[in-house]
């Protein structure tokens, strides 16, 4: 008894320790999924899209086997342009609402906090402010384009899938078509687009809406879009030019330096398209608009050290 008694003032502090070294990053990993548990759109939105592409392509199997006999007796470049068409455009559609999607979370993610007053309730919680913004500045910068990859190789592959069934039911091979349209490559090359065009590249944008979302106290869109139009007004009074515009354009729409194309090779899931992510991450313009965006995200943690719900 007398051990027992002994060893017992000893362990209670190891236990009491032992919780706060687990982790430094759990409250940050909680933080992520309570922004996909209050969020759903950010997976049911690609979802969705997908969901209906993949209904329209099914109705134009009926034309598949007449296509692929046209363009069975061309070179191997010229019938993958001619059968990647609706791969391309299911690509497309995963990296415009990638964007869409980036837009309208960021703007209301600090806002709806507030707004509905579960800011208290998040506060009292043992996470620091700095720790929920990053959460929140993850959805655009890491989980969007990790889901819209996985949706966007998904969809390319159920449209393999059908293709083959449609052709064997017709008679004809299905190599040439998986040999020319690879899923894993097409699927690192969607990745790659979106992760330094539709991520990287706007970060500025995203913070901003991020930063507009702690501050505004409603109208939070209106608020972001107010000094672009403003200083867009000046600049065309004063000067008769658009620049701050054609900047902020060339930023959402992911205009980067990611690829080096060539006139028969226009489409960034092509397997031959050359990625250059050397120019890319040496281009100064994508190193001062991190800054820019890192400025924004800082404002925003101390924005939200002070506000309280509206």
């Amino acid at each position: 008894m007398s051990t027992q008694s002994d060893t017992m003032p000893e362990s209670f502090p190891a236990q009491r320790a032992a919780p706060g070294a687990l982790s430094a990053t759990r409250p940050l990993y909680w933080s992520v999924r309570r922004e996909l548990w209050e969020n759903r759109s950010i997976y049911f939105a690609p979802l969705a899209v997908g969901g209906v592409f993949l209904l329209g392509f099914m109705v134009t199997l009926v034309h598949l086997p007449a296509k692929m006999r046209a363009l069975s007796g061309l070179d191997p470049m010229h019938f993958r342009e001619g059968m990647a068409v609706p791969y391309d455009f299911a690509a497309g559609l995963m990296m415009f609402t990638t964007i869409l999607v980036s837009v309208f979370y960021c703007i209301d993610a600090l806002h709806s906090e507030r707004r509905d007053r579960s800011i208290l309730f998040w506060k009292s919680l043992p996470v620091s402010d700095l720790t929920t913004v990053l959460a929140k500045a993850s959805v655009p910068f890491v989980i969007l384009p990790v889901i819209a990859t996985v949706i966007g190789a998904g969809l390319h592959l159920v449209m393999l899938l059908l293709s083959s069934i449609v052709l064997l039911g017709s008679g004809q091979p299905v190599a040439p078509l998986w040999a020319q349209l690879p899923v894993i490559p097409m699927s690192l090359l969607l990745l790659y687009h979106i992760v330094t065009a539709h991520a990287l590249w706007p970060a500025p944008v995203y913070c901003w809406l991020l930063l507009v979302s702690g501050w505004a106290r409603r109208a939070a869109f209106l608020w972001a879009i107010v000094p672009v139009v403003a200083i867009t007004a000046f600049e065309e009074l004063v000067f008769h030019t658009a620049r701050f515009a054609a900047l902020v354009g060339y930023r959402l729409i992911g205009n980067a330096p990611v690829t080096s194309f060539r006139p028969d090779d226009m489409f960034p899931t092509n397997p031959m398209t050359h990625i250059t992510p050397g120019t890319f991450l040496s281009t100064p313009s994508l190193w001062i608009g991190l800054a820019v965006a890192a400025i924004f995200l800082a404002a925003a943690v101390r924005l939200r050290r002070y506000r309280g719900p509206i």
